[in-house]
């Protein structure tokens, strides 16, 4: 794991050490979601462990599974998968490490859209890759990508490049626009694309999520990577899948039969239910989201020397605080300490976020976020940021 990649895992055990010795620690720094697994989930989980299904399974799979999220693809978004390129893995984490094997060599480049989510980028170096940052466009506080900067960082070495959309930590929702001229230069090129959708059904207001690989002739060139953890909070589950073209997607299993030669196979039930069942337990989540996101916006922005534009999508508010003149590493290690509230440093996405935090305002209930905020007004209020 890289240095970086640590760092993030640093802030939560220090949270964690802090809450053990007593202290009522808010956690709003790590990315999972408040609400527990629903319950018709859990029933079809256990269900399946009293009916014996306790054995090895499919080593791509439970083919009813891979079925349920191929016919998914093809009803939200025209993409004909078959159950064939669909790989269930141990979470977006596995998948994405699996691809990263399978496609990257040493010395090959891989593009970052600039502020990142840094656990793809240990893989890349772990498969022997060099990273390659190209930074996202502030526009009123969200960041959007543009098309220019990105060709101009591809050299012959290119290989692949890595996009979050929804994005974390940005909360950008890409426009479809946006995601057109990003598959003009993958083909035009001939990269690859790891599309990282983990966040697809959690997006607000007008924005709309649109996959990767239903653009035109995108399929073939995309890797989607993504998981039960954030729409279904099923996130110590450990359930994610890659899709895929097949010839590729048996390139990923090689990896993850020899990894951890398949997914759990009763988490599988639970997952399958969670893929066909109605999604009202969805709907009734992100609304809750929402709730919390606004509460978070009008709360960060009411603060001296604070703003933060309203996320369009996932669970993440990242708010510019360079007006308080104190870096983010060292404000968010004084309002845990001090405030006995848990945030990410920005830096942690980049040394361009080195003047934001990371607050996640779906990890504790509505209660819980609103005391975070009002420990925060009370703190940054006061000047005690400076």
């Amino acid at each position: 794991m890289s240095s970086q990649a640590q760092k993030g895992f640093g802030m939560y055990e220090v949270a964690a050490r802090l809450q053990q010795s007593g202290a009522d620690v808010i956690h709003l720094e790590v990315g999972r979601p408040s609400s527990d697994t629903p319950v018709h989930i859990k029933e079809a989980a256990k269900a399946a462990l009293d009916a014996g299904v306790v054995h090895y399974g499919e080593l791509q799979g439970l083919e009813p599974l891979r079925e349920a999220l191929a016919k998914r693809y093809v009803d939200l978004y025209g993409v004909n998968y078959s159950a064939d390129e669909i790989l269930i893995t141990n979470g977006v984490t596995q998948a994405s490490f699996a691809t990263f094997l399978a496609t990257v060599d040493e010395g090959d480049e891989v593009i970052v859209l600039d502020p990142y989510y840094p656990q793809h980028n240990s893989k890349i170096t772990l498969a022997g890759g060099k990273i390659v940052p190209v930074p996202l466009r502030p526009v009123h506080g969200i960041y959007r990508l543009d098309a220019g900067v990105v060709e101009d960082a591809v050299t012959s070495a290119t290989k692949v490049i890595v996009l979050i959309n929804p994005s974390n930590p940005a909360g950008t929702v890409f426009t479809r626009d946006e995601l057109q001229q990003l598959a003009e230069i993958a083909e035009h090129h001939d990269l690859l694309v790891l599309s990282d959708e983990v966040y697809e059904f959690i997006t607000f207001d007008e924005h709309r999520h649109v996959a990767f690989a239903s653009l035109p002739g995108m399929k073939e060139r995309t890797v989607t990577v993504s998981a039960f953890t954030k729409a279904y909070a099923m996130d110590g589950w450990r359930v994610g899948y890659a899709a895929a073209p097949e010839p590729l997607i048996k390139e990923l299993r090689r990896i993850t039969m020899n990894s951890t030669t398949h997914p759990c196979v009763f988490a599988q039930e639970g997952a399958l239910v969670a893929v066909t069942a109605p999604q009202d337990c969805v709907t009734r989540m992100v609304t809750e989201d929402k709730r919390r996101r606004d509460l978070v916006i009008e709360s960060l922005n009411a603060i001296p020397g604070v703003s933060c534009a309203r996320p369009q999508g996932t669970i993440y508010a990242f708010p510019d605080i360079s007006r308080l003149n104190v870096k983010a590493d060292e404000l968010a290690k004084r309002i845990l300490s001090e405030a006995h509230v848990a945030v990410e440093s920005g830096s942690f996405y980049s040394s361009r976020g080195k003047n934001h935090l990371r607050i996640c305002f779906g990890s504790e209930p509505y209660e819980r976020v609103a005391e975070a905020m009002e420990r925060l007004r009370r703190y940054l209020g006061n000047g005690a940021g400076n």
